[in-house]
């Protein structure tokens, strides 16, 4: 049985996958609604229960967080219990890779990288204004 702190987060996370989400569900009545377009299972949601979810008075069962997840784009295991433990703490920052060392081609880099590509050179130089920001200039040789 979830505690009360563990419903809490549950709700923060929810309302955070939802103010993140393109959807940008508001209030109980308009998730459970757009919710119930989404779920296959046997019983819709009413609002009520909605709000359950969003106040932290409830957990969702396990059907009803994957169909939360897949909708909101999140995992499902975060939506549930928070970070993985397998999450770096906050402060350990991954260090980018060298110049001359390849990336993994996964579905994700590629995704990125083609989403980079199409953006305008003046967004692109921003966003490598960014990325310096978070990870520092280049190494002085």
């Amino acid at each position: 049985m979830p505690t009360p702190e563990e419903k809490a987060a549950f709700a923060d996370r929810l309302q955070l996958a939802m103010r993140r989400s393109p959807d940008k569900p508001r209030g109980s009545t308009d998730l459970a609604n757009k919710f119930n377009l989404r779920h296959h299972g046997e019983h819709p949601v009413s609002p009520q229960t909605a709000h359950k979810w969003l106040s932290g008075r409830t957990i969702p069962t396990h059907d009803k967080l994957q169909t939360l997840a897949n909708w909101l784009d999140v995992d499902v295991h975060w939506l549930h219990y928070g970070p993985s433990p397998h999450t770096p703490p906050a402060g350990a920052t991954p260090k980018p890779r060298k110049p001359d060392e390849r990336y993994p081609l996964s579905e994700e880099t590629l995704e990125l990288a083609s989403k980079i590509e199409s953006l305008s050179p003046h967004h692109r130089y921003l966003l490598e204004e960014l990325v310096t920001q978070f990870y520092g200039g280049p190494e002085k040789r």
